[in-house]
């Protein structure tokens, strides 16, 4: 159903997808948006290591959730800072390709919210006051795996 990478030497193995997954606190989300076009957006992300999970903390309303009850088939990309190679410009990127079906949490805990939210700051006082404040308008959604690839490129 998914597609084989081409570019076989290139491909990350499952753990290093994961290691990126762990580092990196942003990605790019991909709905099924209106009228038959993408909505891609840039998003915030916590990957739960044990779970294999990958949760998005959103409003309540607007177009990515209109667009997830419509499709919850979504893809979602996330890629590392890079790094040059002694003596070369080129630019050396990991990426992470992941397809699955997102869904919203209906009964989220404050210790989800609590590690995502940790991925930012170890202010435990921040943290529960934010979550305290806007806890009740704060949709949870969480994207069940179901294919990921990973590759390293060279921008040369």
């Amino acid at each position: 159903m998914f597609r084989e990478l081409t570019r076989k030497k290139q491909q990350l193995s499952p753990q290093e997808c994961e290691e990126i997954l762990k580092q990196e606190v942003r990605g790019v989300l991909a709905v099924n948006g209106d009228g038959g076009y993408p909505y891609a957006l840039p998003i915030n992300f916590y990957f739960d290591d044990e779970s294999k999970k990958i949760y998005f903390h959103s409003g309540r309303v607007g177009h990515k959730l209109d667009a997830i009850a419509n499709s919850n088939k979504v893809s979602f990309c996330v890629y590392d800072k890079g790094y040059h190679k002694d003596g070369h410009w080129s630019l050396n990127i990991r990426s992470v390709i992941i397809f699955g079906r997102i869904r919203i949490v209906d009964d989220w805990s404050d210790e989800l919210m609590t590690d995502f939210c940790k991925r930012f700051t170890d202010d435990a006082e921040y943290i529960r006051s934010e979550i305290e404040k806007y806890g009740s308008n704060t949709a949870v959604l969480c994207l069940d795996i179901e294919h990921m690839t990973g590759k390293i490129v060279n921008e040369a």
